[in-house]
């Protein structure tokens, strides 16, 4: 058999946690407005923009220096990320299960100071996780830097949170309103937090998101020996999106859990559950049969279907213990469904994660 392999993103497959957004809120006055809005404004520019080199998830390395402005200390971010951690049910049992069955990877947007702390709750190996390095602490601020970023912080926060029509291309194609608050922005994030200091935090912290995700994967393959057609992908947002592209192009699967608009459209499978151990059977399935072992599943999926593929005791034991209320939706991705799927897995989203993060690109 082919050495397949499971990669998955943490917040959202594994986690119901935004862990940036939690560090932001607990330290930055309105910081939820705040983050939603930086969060909104990095969208902008990776889907909308394109700037040349910007990805997505670059969110959290704009932060960072805000974090810094109001106090927040690397030993700060590791007690709150330990203290703070939230799985999506079957966690634990699907990353075990996964784990040996193949070769299992975590790859994360997220700070380092909380895949450490999931992985330890988790018990799952760090040496297989992909995510953001970041040491707050070795970023110091200059004179008087804390107090200008604190009142920028504020200024954010009471902006209005921008739209854009689904046609747009640029700031062109936005309301005034929004064009305004798009270039203002602009100058906060390109143009003063840069100049300052503090600034060099931005040359220095590499999110692993957009194509930092793809690049992950390639070098978990240099690790397994395998190929892309060897790789099923677990992600739910904005971030993934490139590492989906890279899968489904080389044969692979791309599965969006709980996902919004962006990871439904650019995966193979939709699939929400409150559960994970829809993604202990769809690794299973993988792993016996590749790509068209999972497609197969997912277009007669059932509870007859399921059983029907002979899956292993364990996954039997806990499916079987899953209200038909509760029981997990599996869709194959295509052109006459990909509308509704987006609608009914965002609305599902934020019932499983909350309408704040969830809400998030």
């Amino acid at each position: 058999m082919k050495t397949r392999q499971f990669n998955t993103d943490c917040e959202g497959p594994i986690s119901k946690n935004d862990n940036a957004m939690e560090l932001v809120a607990s330290c930055i006055p309105d910081g939820g407005r705040f983050f939603s809005l930086v969060s909104k404004y990095d969208d902008f520019l990776a889907d909308v923009e394109k700037w040349p080199g910007y990805k997505a998830g670059n969110t959290l390395k704009l932060i960072l220096p805000f974090l810094k402005a109001h106090g927040m200390t690397h030993v700060e971010m590791v007690d709150y990320s330990r203290e703070h951690i939230l799985l999506v049910s079957g966690a634990v049992e699907t990353l075990r299960y996964v784990n040996q069955l193949m070769p299992s990877f975590i790859i994360s947007t997220s700070y380092e100071p909380y895949l450490r702390a999931l992985c330890d709750v988790v018990g799952f190996p760090y040496d297989q996780v992909y995510c953001t390095k970041v040491n707050i602490d070795a970023h110091p601020l200059g004179k008087g830097e804390g107090a200008r970023l604190r009142a920028l912080a504020s200024e954010i926060a009471r902006m209005k949170m921008i739209s854009w029509p689904d046609e747009a291309r640029g700031t062109e194609d936005m309301a005034p309103e929004d064009q305004g608050t798009v270039n203002r922005l602009h100058q906060i994030f390109w143009e003063e937090i840069p100049a300052m200091e503090v600034g060099r935090i931005f040359e220095e912290v590499n999110p692993v998101g957009g194509a930092e995700k793809a690049r992950a994967i390639v070098d978990s393959l240099g690790r397994t020996g395998g190929q892309l057609a060897d790789v099923i992908y677990v992600g739910d947002s904005i971030t993934d999106v490139q590492a989906f592209e890279l899968v489904k192009g080389g044969g692979g699967v791309a599965v969006s859990f709980n996902g919004n608009g962006y990871a439904v459209r650019s995966a193979d499978i939709c699939c929400m559950s409150k559960d994970t151990v829809v993604l202990s059977l769809l690794a299973s399935r993988f792993h016996k049969g590749g790509r068209d072992g999972v497609v197969e599943l997912a277009e007669n999926w059932s509870r007859p279907s399921i059983e029907g593929v002979g899956v292993d005791e364990e996954l039997g034991i806990q499916l079987r213990s899953i209200s038909d209320e509760d029981f997990p939706t599996v869709k194959f991705v295509a052109q006459s469904n990909i509308g509704r799927l987006v609608e009914e897995s965002e609305a599902f989203r934020k019932q499983v994660r909350g309408v704040e993060i969830g809400s998030l690109g």
